[in-house]
C-alpha cells in the first residue's frame, strides 16, 4: 500500500513552505531581540518583572514543541488581510513604544505581531494550533504603575489581616497596625513586594501552563482550575509572609533579612505549584468517576 503526496505550491507573495516559519522566527527575533536585551539588563533584574525572562523561555519552548505540526500546515492561497492588519497595528505599537521607550507598548505589540504573522503564514489552522503561546505572551507585558499602586495597597492589607489572624490562633504575640505587623519585640512592614501581586501574576502564568500541558477534556475541570489559580497564588503568598514572620520571631531580625528571605520566595512558588498539581489530580479523579 503506497501513498502519494501532491506537491504544494507556495503562494508567490511568500517564502517556500519549508522555510517560511524559520524566516518568520528570525524576523521576530531581529525585531524584539533588542527589547529582550534591554529588559535583561533593566526591568527583568527587578523582582516585580523577573518573570518576563521565564515567560520568554517557556513561549519559545512551546513553539519548539509545535514546530513539526506548524510545518505541516499549508499556507493560505491568498494573503489574509486580517493578519496583515494585525501585524501593521502591532508594528505601529512597536514603533511608538520604541520611540517613547514605553515598555508596555513594546511588549504589548508582541501578541498582535505574532498573531498577524501566523495568520498570514498558516491561516486559521495555525492560529488554532498556536493560541496558547500567543496568549502566554501577555504575561510578559509589564503591569501599568497606576494599576500596581491601586491593587498593591489592598493586597498588602488583606495579607496582613490574614497573617495576624492565623498567628493569633496559634497563640503567637502578633499585633497589627495597618500593614505593620508586630511579633514579640520585632516589627515587620508588609512591603509592596510582599503584597503578592507580582507573585500572583507569575503563578497565574504557571497555572495556565499546567492547564495547557495537561489538556484536560472536561470543561468543568478546566473552569475549576482556572478559578483556583488566583486563590492558590494568594494563599501561597500568605504562607510566605507568615514564614518570614515566624523566622524573624524565632531566629531574629538578621535571619529574616538573610538568604532565608529569598528562600521563602522559592517556597512560595513550590507550594503553589504543588497545590496546582494536587488540585488537578483530585479534579481529574473525581470528574472521571
Amino acid at each position: 500500500m503506497s501513498a502519494t503526496i501532491s506537491p504544494h505550491v507556495a503562494p508567490s507573495w511568500a517564502a517556500p513552505l519549508n522555510s517560511r516559519w524559520v524566516l518568520a522566527l528570525l524576523g521576530f527575533l531581529a525585531m524584539y531581540g533588542p527589547i529582550y536585551w534591554a529588559a535583561a539588563n533593566d526591568i527583568w533584574k527587578r523582582e516585580e518583572h523577573a518573570h518576563g525572562s521565564i515567560i520568554l523561555v517557556i513561549t519559545l519552548w512551546v513553539i519548539w514543541r509545535l514546530w513539526p505540526s506548524l510545518e505541516k500546515i499549508e499556507q493560505p492561497k491568498s494573503l489574509p488581510w486580517g493578519g496583515l492588519a494585525l501585524s501593521a497595528l502591532g508594528g505601529a505599537f512597536y514603533v511608538l513604544g520604541r520611540l517613547l521607550n514605553f515598555s508596555i507598548l513594546e511588549f504589548g505589540s508582541q501578541p498582535l505581531v505574532v498573531t498577524g504573522m501566523i495568520w498570514m503564514l498558516g491561516g486559521r489552522a495555525a492560529l488554532k494550533l498556536t493560541w496558547f503561546p500567543i496568549f502566554f505572551l501577555l504575561f510578559m507585558v509589564p503591569l501599568p504603575g497606576t494599576l500596581i499602586d491601586a491593587m498593591t495597597g489592598h493586597l498588602k492589607q488583606w495579607v496582613s489581616v490574614i497573617v495576624e489572624m492565623i498567628l493569633q490562633l496559634a497563640n503567637y504575640p502578633v499585633g497589627r497596625s495597618g500593614v505593620l505587623l508586630t511579633v514579640g519585640h520585632y516589627q515587620l512592614l508588609v512591603a509592596d513586594a510582599c503584597s503578592g501581586l507580582h507573585s500572583m501574576f507569575t503563578l497565574s502564568s504557571m497555572g495556565m501552563l499546567l492547564m495547557y500541558i495537561n489538556d484536560r477534556a472536561s470543561k468543568v475541570h478546566n473552569a475549576l482550575m482556572l478559578l483556583s489559580i488566583l486563590p492558590i497564588a494568594f494563599a501561597a503568598n500568605v504562607i510566605r509572609v507568615m514564614a518570614l514572620v515566624l523566622i524573624t520571631y524565632h531566629l531574629g531580625d538578621e535571619a529574616g533579612q538573610s538568604f532565608l528571605h529569598g528562600a521563602a520566595g522559592i517556597v512560595l512558588i513550590v507550594d503553589a505549584l504543588l497545590s496546582f498539581l494536587a488540585l488537578d489530580k483530585v479534579l481529574h479523579a473525581v470528574i472521571r468517576r
